[in-house]
C-alpha cells in the first residue's frame, strides 16, 4: 500500500450561521480540488437535506445527515463510524469536509472530530463563515456567535463585495478582537485556494483516454481567481540539524498568529529516537507519526497561513533548532505524547 494511502485523512469542519455561504464554499472546494479526492458529510436542519442536492454528484463520497442538527442528532460514535468508512484506504480519499448546518454548535463537531481521531483520521480545522453584510446584526441577535469564531483555526469573512472598504475594515477589526490568532481571510462567493486546507495530490500522470469525470465539467478555477481576495502565505523550515522537542511542541501547541495549519517531517536524533516524524498541526490539535526507518533525518517544516508576520514565524522557526544544546530523553515525551492512537485489528 501507497504512503498517499497510508496516511491520514484530515477532516475539515465547515461552520457559520444561515446564509453566511458554507454551501458556496464547499461547491467552490470541489470545483477547484485539483485531482484531490473530497468526502462530504453534510447536515442540514430540516427532512430533506437542500445542502447536500447541491453539491450532488460533486463529490467522491457522500455521507447526509438530515432531520436535525448534527451536534444533537449524531453521537461521537456514530460520526466516527461515518468517518471510518469514508477515511478508508479503499476510499481513496484525500479529505473528508463536514458542512454543518447553521445551527449547529461547532465546539461539540470539533471534539466530535478529535475523539475520533485515529491512524486514518486527523482534525484538518474549523473554518467559520460570516456575512459581512449582516455578521453585527447576527452577533447581536445571536451571541453565541462571538463563542463560536473564538475557535475557529480559519474564519472566512465573505460577501465583502456587498460591503463598503471602511465598513468591512470595521468587521475585521471587531471580529479580530474575537480571535486573535486565527488565520483570517476575506472573500466573496466564498473562494479561497484549496491548497491553504488540504495537500495537493500526487498521483502517476494520467495521459491516456478515459470518462470525463464531473469534475472536469465542475473546473471554472479561471473564473475563481479573481475572487481570491487574501493570498495566503506559507513559510518553511529545512534544516538538517536536530530539533528541540520541548520547543517545537510549545510551537505546534501555539503557533504564531495567523496560522492556519502547520506540517512536515522532523527529527531529534534523541537516544531512542532516532528516526524522522511526521507531524500535522491544525488549531492546537496535534498529530505526530514515525516515519518509516529509512527515511532521511531531516527536517522540513511548512507553516500555513493568512495575516502572518513572515519574518516573525521564521524567527519563531529558528529557535526549534536544537543547535548544541543537550535534550534528555524525557524530552521527547513532549512530541510522542501527539502520536496518534493505533486501533486493533478487529
Amino acid at each position: 500500500m501507497s504512503a498517499q494511502r497510508n496516511r491520514a485523512v484530515p477532516v475539515i469542519v465547515v461552520a457559520g450561521f444561515l446564509g453566511a455561504g458554507k454551501t458556496t464554499l464547499l461547491n467552490h472546494v470541489l470545483r477547484t480540488a485539483d485531482g484531490r479526492r473530497i468526502g462530504v458529510v453534510v447536515n442540514d436542519f430540516g427532512a430533506v437535506s437542500i445542502d447536500a442536492l447541491l453539491v450532488a454528484g460533486a463529490v467522491d463520497g457522500a455521507v447526509t445527515l438530515g432531520n436535525g442538527c448534527i451536534c444533537c442528532t449524531v453521537d461521537a460514535d456514530s460520526l466516527e463510524t461515518v468517518l471510518a468508512g469514508l477515511v478508508a484506504p479503499s476510499a481513496g480519499l484525500d479529505a473528508v469536509v463536514i458542512e454543518a448546518s447553521g445551527l449547529a454548535e461547532p465546539t461539540t463537531l470539533v471534539r466530535m472530530v478529535a475523539a475520533a481521531a485515529g491512524p486514518r483520521i486527523a482534525y484538518g480545522g474549523l473554518i467559520y463563515l460570516v456575512d459581512a453584510e449582516h455578521v453585527e446584526q447576527t452577533r447581536a441577535r445571536h451571541p453565541e456567535v462571538d463563542r463560536h469564531i473564538a475557535i475557529a483555526d480559519l474564519v472566512l469573512v465573505n460577501k465583502s463585495d456587498r460591503v463598503a472598504a471602511e465598513v468591512l475594515a470595521g468587521v475585521r477589526t471587531s471580529l479580530r478582537e474575537l480571535n486573535p490568532t486565527a488565520a483570517f481571510h476575506v472573500t466573496d462567493h466564498a473562494a479561497v485556494d484549496a491548497a491553504m486546507l488540504f495537500d495537493p495530490v500526487e498521483r502517476a500522470a494520467d495521459t491516456g483516454p478515459r470518462q470525463l469525470e464531473l469534475a472536469d465539467l465542475l473546473d471554472d478555477t479561471a473564473h475563481d481567481h479573481g475572487h481570491l481576495h487574501d493570498g495566503y502565505q506559507s513559510v518553511a523550515l529545512t534544516v538538517d540539524d536536530p530539533l528541540d522537542p520541548r520547543r517545537l511542541a510549545a510551537f505546534l501547541e501555539r503557533p504564531p498568529a495567523g496560522t492556519y495549519r502547520v506540517k512536515g517531517v522532523t527529527h531529534f536524533d534523541v537516544a531512542g529516537h532516532r528516526g524522522a516524524f511526521s507531524v500535522h498541526a491544525v488549531g492546537g490539535h496535534v498529530t505526530v507519526a514515525d516515519m518509516p526507518a529509512d527515511h532521511p533525518r531531516s527536517t522540513d517544516l511548512i507553516v500555513i497561513g493568512s495575516g502572518l508576520d513572515v519574518d516573525a514565524v521564521r524567527r519563531d522557526l529558528a529557535t526549534v533548532v536544537r543547535g548544541d544544546d543537550p535534550v534528555d530523553r524525557q524530552s521527547m515525551l513532549a512530541v510522542t505524547r501527539y502520536r496518534a492512537p493505533r486501533r486493533r485489528a478487529s
